[in-house]
């Protein structure tokens, strides 16, 4: 009988929502021939799709609900268990299937093996494929760096960044700029975009260090737009909406590079520098300022309690973050050899933002896997190109409900003591040592 109200319910929500978009979805005028088109096949595909979309998401929700009941009636210790198992990504439950865990794939004799496959495979990737291929990776790699350094500012920080983009171009520019103004090459121009980028982010963040949640979101989006606007009024300097051409691509110790090889060469670049990326930000999790980090995302007011010097932790993570944006603005650069404002739009920002929160804040796994979907996939599905933001905005929404923490969500350190020790602090006793006499 629940299953039937439950489809009696969603029969409604179809035939209402056909009702609703009748007008828009079915009726065509032509006002040339003065002729009125009646497209039922849609109504009929409306119909379909909310009512099979209502059930589904119903039933996946009533199934939520029945798994987080188990858990709470069980035991603490089990429902922690579970919590823990119920959280489970989706590269875990891969794992579980063939039997493995987490701790099988740091084994050297599982590890060392994987890994040299999957290096194989990415050296030998731009020589066995087309360069139309080797483009389309050499922008996946430059968006994982970009999201790596977002992952800075909102997996760690946990403060909303929706201007990351203007970063990106300040980076883009400075390498356009000096290259085209002053001849400067690729490898002088990269830390040079580093630090323009970081000293912009210093400079965003000292006026929102008292800013939080959607405050600061709004903040960020405006000075995305601020540095748009400005990359295109100023176009005595940055040649306005016209852009910069003929960029330099990056050499090889003074050597003439055919197309086909600078595309090669920009591919190892960008792949010497995603790793180089993953290097810093790992141990940047592991370190003092990384934990100051987590600890100011999680409660702000505890960690000044405690001691966290926020106000700087946010100008270090915001410096941290630019300066990747800045690393990958100077690539996209060497990569196009011309770039304009229309680059660097809102929907840049955005696209970034949900790459981190799809593959899962915190996690450079998860960042990483994000970052690769949403930029290849729609290179291999162009035929979804039209329907890209009603997918993105279904994505995050279906995440957002049944997997907060993202396909790879961060796994938290936790300790515990074994039984033989548990045993062996229990024996000591509680007076002190050897000679205390009773």
């Amino acid at each position: 009988m629940e299953v039937l109200k439950e489809l009696r319910k969603s029969l409604l929500l179809a035939l209402w929502f056909v009702v609703l978009t009748f007008p828009i979805m079915v009726i065509r005028v032509n006002t040339i021939t003065d002729t009125i088109e009646w497209r039922w096949e849609r109504a009929i595909l409306m119909a379909v799709g909310s009512f099979v979309g209502s059930f589904l998401w119903k039933f996946l929700l009533a199934r939520q609900e029945a798994r987080k009941s188990r858990q709470t009636a069980k035991g603490s210790s089990e429902a922690s268990d579970d919590g823990a198992s119920a959280q489970k990504s989706l590269t875990e439950r891969l794992l579980a299937r063939l039997g493995w865990t987490r701790d099988t794939l740091r084994e050297k004799k599982v590890a060392i093996p994987a890994l040299a496959i999957l290096g194989a495979i990415v050296i030998v990737f731009p020589f066995v494929t087309s360069i139309y291929q080797s483009n389309i990776m050499i922008s996946a790699l430059i968006y994982v760096i970009l999201a790596l350094g977002l992952n800075v500012v909102l997996g760690l920080g946990n403060m909303l960044h929706l201007g990351f983009a203007a970063f990106y171009a300040i980076g883009a520019y400075t390498y356009g700029l000096l290259n085209h103004y002053f001849g400067v090459g690729f490898w002088i121009a990269l830390p040079l975009g580093a630090a323009a980028s970081a000293i912009a982010g210093i400079l965003l963040a000292i006026p929102v260090l008292r800013l939080r949640g959607d405050y600061l979101a709004i903040v960020t989006l405006a000075f995305g737009e601020i540095i748009r606007l400005l990359l295109v009024n100023l176009s005595g300097i940055t040649m306005g909406p016209s852009g910069v051409k003929s960029i330099s691509r990056p050499g090889l110790f003074g050597l003439d590079l055919s197309y086909t090889q600078a595309i090669t060469y920009t591919y190892f670049i960008c792949l010497a520098l995603v790793i180089f990326t993953v290097f810093i930000v790992h141990r940047l999790e592991n370190s003092r300022i990384g934990r100051q980090l987590v600890a100011m995302g999680e409660d702000d007011i505890a960690a000044r309690a405690m001691g966290v010097n926020t106000s700087r932790a946010k100008l270090t993570a915001f410096a941290l973050g630019a300066v990747w944006a800045g690393i990958a603005g100077v690539l996209f650069a060497a990569k196009t050899t011309f770039i304009n404002p229309d680059s660097f739009k809102v929907w840049d920002s955005v696209l970034i933002l949900c790459m981190v929160v799809l593959g899962g804040m915190a996690s450079i796994p998860g960042v990483i896997a994000g970052a690769l979907i949403l930029i290849l996939l729609p290179e291999y599905l162009r035929v979804f190109s039209d329907y890209r933001l009603l997918i993105f905005g279904a994505v995050l929404v279906i995440m957002m409900v049944f997997r907060p923490g993202g396909m790879i969500p961060k796994r938290r350190k936790a300790y515990k003591l074994r039984p033989e020790e548990l045993q062996g602090s229990a024996a000591v006793p509680v007076g002190g040592g050897e000679g205390d006499a009773p």
